[in-house]
């Protein structure tokens, strides 16, 4: 697929899996806006990726805020006019995650708020953009670690957040089918800041997939679940 005008958007961008997504997609020719919380960061992403790449700009973006997401969409309406991709990717493991028995509310409700509330609430803010395009798709960094067919303990409102944004995947698969595809993806153990440096893949390995659903995948592939391509459990 030529995907020169393709018009992305990618959260949480300033590093890690998010910011080899936006390497990827800008090398494949699209147009690709880097979100971050913050500014200097973000820049200094935007720098890292080659400031004179004429695909790549940054917007600032907190995911949490709803304010902040307007002033995206109006953003990218006055700029493009619509939009092709949004990759939810911004995600969060809080130091106080652990065990059902002992883990805070408070913990799994911020949790909540960044992993599943916001990529749903920024769907539900871009959609009108989404259905200008063609080829519209929504991308929703998950985790395997969010699989009821292979739940464990700890973590749990990593676990949680993930499952739930799952179903948000769903949902908006139905809702929006025929207008724009809505799938899940899980990168795999990834040597991230998030990751760590034990993990078994490399951050071009698990930034693949997600591009692969925002350039190549059939148009009528929605409502799933994949890793390296392959659609797996939920």
């Amino acid at each position: 697929m030529n995907t020169n005008g393709t018009i992305a958007v990618v959260t949480g961008a300033n590093r890690g899996i998010g910011f080899e997504i936006c390497r990827q997609l800008a090398d494949r020719g699209a147009t690709v806006i880097l979100t971050a919380r913050n500014s200097g960061v973000g820049n200094s992403a935007l720098k890292k990726l080659g400031a004179a790449n004429r695909f790549l700009q940054f917007h600032p973006l907190d995911v949490t805020d709803q304010a902040s997401a307007v002033a995206l969409r109006q953003f990218l309406d006055k700029t493009y006019g619509r939009l092709d991709v949004l990759i939810n990717n911004a995600g969060i493991i809080g130091d106080k995650d652990g065990s059902g028995l002992d883990v805070k509310l408070e913990t799994v409700r911020e949790t909540l708020e960044t992993n599943t509330l916001a990529p749903l609430h920024l769907a539900q803010t871009l959609t009108p953009l989404l259905k200008r395009s063609p080829r519209a798709r929504i991308i929703n960094v998950s985790s395997g670690m969010g699989q009821l067919s292979d739940m464990a303990g700890g973590y749990t409102a990593y676990r949680i957040s993930k499952t739930a944004l799952n179903a948000v995947t769903r949902i908006l698969a139905a809702e929006l089918h025929g207008a724009v595809a809505v799938n899940s993806m899980c990168p795999g153990w990834v040597r991230t800041d998030m990751g760590g440096p034990n993990a078994d893949r490399d951050v071009s390995q698990g930034a693949d997939t997600a591009v692969w659903l925002a350039l190549d995948a059939p148009q009528e592939l929605t409502g799933k679940f994949l890793r390296d391509h392959k659609t797996i459990p939920w």
